[in-house]
């Protein structure tokens, strides 16, 4: 799950929150040839983050080619589609790219990008700031409305740049990719994602063979080529498209490995970079050890926020101790398994549901709510929240195409485990301490075992000629993205800086109010200054009921 690991759609999309639908796998990651070419990555340094030296030098020459390409053509503006929901004066284009960078004038395919215009001056103008909110799956068009509906903590950075969102290769506007027919996905109820005996194991286990195989037959071009390493050589082309000498760059989540890479990859072409809420780029962590590690901080953070509704149970009526609230989400869970709410709602749709409240604080108090109401006797209350809406084809085909991405590019990024028995061992026995997204998160990540196509060696992510002060910024109890990550892309990324959010555990940090944090990311954009050693900001305000 990440902005990961599990995502089903939500009813909001947040900072690339990725939610599990448990029980259906998968729904519950020649330079020289070119007279002023954008410089490509040194063939030597290349050569070092791939599993195949020459083809990764190709792939760096490819993406020099593709650059210099998309620099001389730029990017056609136009009024974005009326289906696109991005009124003006946003607007949309598109950059080509190969699909292929070993291959640079082969298959193209084409990524939707978008803009809002910056609000200040021509002398305050320093570019274009680009957006990715994670997944992997998730689409970054939505972030020129910060700058439409005048988002308060964005107004400075506006002023200095273009708000610039795209959909990665295979999202939304660019070449979606397909694993299950949407509706399919959606449909509820799924299987208990908790198994009882080896037989709820053997059909989970087929249910994920199934989808692998789905993707191959759906997707099966595209899958080899939907990685971490790609999509960071396609935001070095749309910088180059944009006309930008520089990348200026904001990742949540999912969207900080992306930065991780494309600093490792491009060092010399970053101008500022923003990583919020830090997947841990440790080879060995990419990806089956990180959805481990992610159920272990899920199960903290499920902790906190049942420590909060235990103190407002005034408000909630869900018991006045964690263990009461606890109590209380058992027994709900065990009356799904057994009659599901309303038809629809078993175990696996409310663990996708109740896990936003982990994910992000703003979803503790409606959470909280909703449960309240159904304790109390409003059962259509939690139905209207947590149930799938079949009649909604647009929006659970952009469900399906997002947990399709996130599986094809965490399966093709690192080689995953094929043994069954160690899929078991592993999570049988996290599930005892740890169970609240355990088997949930196992089963959403399974297609990897069965997976198709070539599957890489993750990129060692390091510092390299030219690569700026980046600015990391984490809250300490982070669910999806531990905070070890953070630390860990500090101490490859030399000269870094650190900012902890205390006692806090939201799921992308920088969209939340708290001047500490705030004030440093405007500073940092808008003069490239960092603070002479880390910091650690007290927490955001605790949610009222």
């Amino acid at each position: 799950m990440y902005g990961r690991a599990l995502l089903r759609r939500t009813r909001q999309t947040g900072s690339g929150r990725r939610r599990v639908v448990a029980g259906s796998a998968g729904a519950v990651a020649v330079a020289a040839l070119i007279a002023g070419a954008v410089t490509a990555p040194s063939a030597n340094a290349s050569a070092q983050h791939s599993n195949g030296a020459s083809n990764h030098n190709r792939e760096a020459v490819g993406a020099a080619i593709a650059a210099a390409q998309a620099a001389k053509r730029g990017i056609d503006w136009q009024d974005c589609p009326a289906d696109w929901a991005l009124a003006k004066p946003i607007q949309c284009g598109y950059v080509s790219v190969p699909l292929d960078y070993a291959r640079p004038f082969g298959k193209q395919i084409k990524l939707a990008v978008d803009r809002a215009v910056s609000t200040g001056t021509k002398g305050e103008r320093q570019g274009a700031l680009v957006y990715n909110p994670g997944g992997p799956g998730g689409s970054g068009m939505r972030f020129p409305t910060r700058v439409t509906n005048k988002n308060p903590l964005w107004a400075k950075t506006s002023k200095a740049y273009d708000f610039v969102g795209f959909d990665p290769r295979g999202v939304g506007h660019s070449a979606p990719i397909s694993c299950i027919d949407p509706q399919e996905f959606v449909k509820a109820p799924k299987a208990d994602p908790v198994p009882d005996s080896e037989a709820d194991k053997r059909a989970q286990r087929k249910l994920a063979k199934e989808y692998a195989d789905g993707c191959y037959e759906r997707s099966g071009e595209m899958l080899p080529y939907m990685t971490t390493p790609n999509t960071a050589r396609d935001l070095d082309v749309i910088r180059a498209a944009l006309g930008e000498k520089k990348l200026n760059y904001l990742g949540v989540s999912y969207g900080t490995y992306l930065g991780a890479v494309y600093g490792t990859l491009f060092p010399g072409h970053v101008r500022r970079m923003i990583v919020d809420s830090v997947v841990n780029p440790e080879k060995s962590n990419i990806w089956y050890e990180a959805n481990l590690n992610q159920d272990i901080a899920f199960e903290g953070r499920w902790k906190d926020w049942q420590d909060w509704v235990a103190k407002n149970d005034a408000t909630y009526h869900l018991g006045d101790t964690r263990a009461k609230v606890q109590h209380q989400w058992e027994t709900l869970r065990a009356a799904a398994k057994k009659n599901p709410i309303g038809g629809v709602l078993g175990p696996a749709e409310l663990i996708s549901f109740f896990q936003s409240a982990p994910y992000y604080d703003s979803s503790w108090a409606p959470t909280a709510q909703i449960w309240s109401k159904y304790v109390a006797g409003d059962t259509q209350a939690l139905i209207d929240a947590a149930a799938p809406d079949l009649s909604d084809t647009a929006g659970n085909a952009s469900s399906e195409n997002s947990n399709a991405v996130y599986t094809a590019v965490e399966c093709a990024d690192a080689k995953w485990p094929t043994s069954w028995s160690k899929w078991d061992r592993d999570n049988t026995e996290l599930n005892k301490k740890y169970p609240f997204m355990t088997w949930a998160n196992a089963w959403m990540n399974l297609p990897c075992a069965t997976w198709k196509t070539k599957q890489q060696t993750p990129i060692d992510v390091k510092t390299g000629k030219g690569l700026p002060s980046v600015l990391i910024v984490q809250s300490e109890r982070d669910a999806a993205t531990p905070y070890e990550g953070a630390v860990e892309l500090h101490k490859r990324f030399k000269g870094s800086r650190l900012i902890t959010e205390k006692d806090a555990g939201s799921h992308g940090v920088t969209g939340l109010t708290n001047p500490c944090i705030n004030d440093r990311v405007d500073t940092y954009l808008l003069t490239g200054e960092v603070d002479g050693k880390d910091v650690t900001c007290t927490p955001h305000a605790t949610p009222k009921p």
